[in-house]
């Protein structure tokens, strides 16, 4: 990957909100935690992304910030063959941290729900997306005063 100007890393870190293609096509929005060199989702059998992933596993995947009043315009793209592997409940703490932030208290009752009500019974399991290509780009902008 050619440099694309900032921090691929730290701009991963943030709390943005990814949108994964697969198949069909079909497009969702997913809060997503960079890891490992990795993005890593939740599914389980009661989203159409898990039987989607499972019959098909290629997705393509972009992050992206737009802010009009300052001309910053980021993004990565990313491709590969997803897979669903078993959730661990530090790796979704962690992710989870990232949205609606540490205190558990002010979380709602699903997010709760995720990490404490038996992940295995539940069937709740991670997207993991190892990316084959990795796109990112600086289409930042000076904007008007």
């Amino acid at each position: 990957m050619e440099s694309p100007g900032f921090d691929v890393d730290a701009f991963l870190q943030q709390p943005l909100t990814a949108r994964i293609a697969t198949s069909g096509p079909t497009v969702r929005p997913v809060w997503f935690l960079w890891e490992g060199g990795a993005f890593w989702t939740l599914t389980g059998p009661w989203a159409r992304l898990f039987d989607r992933v499972k019959e098909d596993p290629r997705v393509a995947l972009v992050v992206d910030e737009c802010d009009l009043a300052t001309g910053l315009v980021r993004q990565v793209i990313a491709r590969g063959r997803a897979e669903l592997v078993a959730f661990d409940v530090p790796r979704g703490r962690r992710k989870l941290v990232r949205y609606p932030g540490a205190d558990e208290a002010l979380w709602d009752a699903r997010f709760v729900h995720y990490l404490h009500d038996g992940p295995s019974e539940r069937g709740t399991m991670w997207l993991r997306l190892v990316p084959d290509s990795l796109t990112a780009k600086d289409l930042s902008y000076s904007a008007a005063p």
